[in-house]
């Protein structure tokens, strides 16, 4: 497009008397449309492998676990989703033969997600292109993007998306 219809829609909240909900219109829009963006250069990234961004986390969880197995509960807490949404990234990778579910050896209640030799040798060749394609190339400089992250990750802990450190050891 030659113009910003983001920028033109916030013109168009100012001048309909909404001024004070202008610049985060402007800011949720944006952030909205920036994730649009993202997703499609990482699903295109992702697509040779046969992944989602969604099967593709999982497999990423598991290849950072000690043992490459998560509780299916755990994981679906770790990546914030619903665990309809675990299940049927956790399905899909099961028919490809990334993972594998088992029952947990002290709890029958628990079924253990684990990743395969396939899982990882995929999840690594397929974190190869993201990296390259996507997150090495992202069209701002390293400044940028650290302030970025740092405002985002403000935004996420003040709306409660997470409640202590930023990090973990596990």
């Amino acid at each position: 497009m030659p113009f910003d219809p983001i920028a033109t829609a916030r013109d168009h909240w100012i001048t309909n008397g909404w001024t004070d909900a202008a610049p985060g219109m402007a800011a949720v829009t944006s952030v909205m449309r920036a994730h649009q963006l993202m997703l499609a250069k990482v699903e295109k990234a992702l697509r040779p492998f046969g992944l989602t961004f969604a099967r593709y986390e999982v497999l990423m969880l598991l290849s950072f676990t000690r043992h490459g197995e998560i509780p299916m509960a755990r994981a679906s807490s770790r990546l914030q989703v619903h665990p309809t949404s675990i299940t049927n990234a956790v399905d899909r990778l099961e028919q490809a033969g990334l993972v594998r579910r088992e029952q947990h050896p002290d709890d029958r209640r628990t079924t253990l997600i684990r990743i395969t030799d396939d899982g990882r040798s995929i999840a690594r060749s397929a974190t190869d292109a993201v990296n390259e394609q996507v997150f090495a190339a992202l069209p701002l400089g390293k400044d940028d993007i650290e302030q970025l992250v740092a405002v985002l990750t403000r935004f996420r802990a003040t709306a409660g998306d997470f409640t202590g450190p930023e990090r973990t050891t596990d």
